[in-house]
């Protein structure tokens, strides 16, 4: 694996897109005029369409992003993002979309990553799905329709080594924890909690993964939609390696701007250095684990 790059200063916007529809264009749009230029955007987790919508997955080709030559890509999504990137000169992570694997046709929730340059630079494709069932609240399978994902995926900037996730992979600990123990500063998982699971455990297990790995954790929603089949709870947000929440959205639509300061991460883990204390001859280091 090679070297982290230097944690340096960099400014993170968080796209907290309403009205997501079928034009898929208008969901991507960035609204470059009111992003103050951001080093690394963020946008919304399934923020071409919902996955279960008829006809609305893509394929993108590759599982590995060096892979994926942007031109020939069959994903409408894939080339708007990578051209939105470039234009914009950002970095961005393109939330998720629908992806349709060619090969065995099965369907994942999968975030892409893009450079400055419009390079696709990482794909993740959700790894735990959120089959949940809350009696008399909520009941959700993502596996009557989904697959799982099976790799972890971070990608180099300029500025950070940047973890990935989607939604429900924030509720297993060992993602975060893997990622941060190899060289990880800042983790980011596009999400869509729930009016049920949102007000109970969005901002907890962001702090709980911030402060378990003394790395900064964000989250991206969707805006609230009550005319939608599901609705999101939101409140997109940013923690400090402390677990001190940065900044946070409402339920609307709204960017959320918030500039990262490596000086967090370094305070954290001199003042309360756990990263040194771990006891791997009483427990093993999972991420050891091949």
């Amino acid at each position: 694996m090679s070297t982290a790059p230097s944690f340096k200063p960099f400014t993170l916007a968080l796209i907290q897109l309403g009205n997501i529809g079928p034009d898929k264009s208008a969901n991507l749009s960035m609204r470059e005029k009111d992003l103050d230029k951001p080093s690394l955007v963020v946008l919304p987790v399934c923020m071409s369409l919902v996955y279960m919508t008829p006809g609305t997955q893509e394929t993108i080709g590759c599982t590995k992003a060096e892979e994926v030559d942007i031109q020939t890509c069959q994903s409408e999504s894939v080339k708007m993002l990578s051209s939105t990137a470039k234009e914009a000169n950002v970095w961005l992570v393109g939330g998720s979309i629908p992806e349709r694997d060619a090969s065995d046709q099965r369907l994942y929730n999968t975030c892409t990553v893009y450079s400055p340059t419009g390079a696709l630079v990482a794909i993740h494709r959700k790894v735990h799905l959120f089959d949940i069932d809350i009696p008399g609240k909520i009941t959700f399978k993502e596996s009557e329709t989904l697959t799982g994902g099976s790799s972890m995926n971070f990608f180099d900037t300029e500025f950070a080594r940047i973890g990935l996730g989607i939604c429900y992979d924030v509720r297993f600990p060992e993602l975060a924890m893997i990622s941060a123990r190899k060289g990880c500063h800042v983790l980011i998982y596009p999400g869509a909690f729930n009016l049920t699971t949102g007000p109970l455990h969005w901002s907890l297990l962001q702090r709980a993964r911030a402060v378990d790995n003394q790395v900064f954790f964000s989250m991206c929603s969707p805006a609230r939609d009550m005319s939608a089949g599901y609705h999101a709870w939101g409140h997109s947000m940013v923690v400090d390696p402390f677990g001190k929440i940065l900044a946070e959205a409402e339920e609307g639509e709204s960017i959320v701007r918030v500039s990262i300061d490596p000086t967090a991460l370094y305070d954290a883990r001199a003042a309360i250095p756990v990263t040194t204390q771990r006891r791997f001859d009483v427990y093993p280091d999972v991420s050891s684990v091949q």
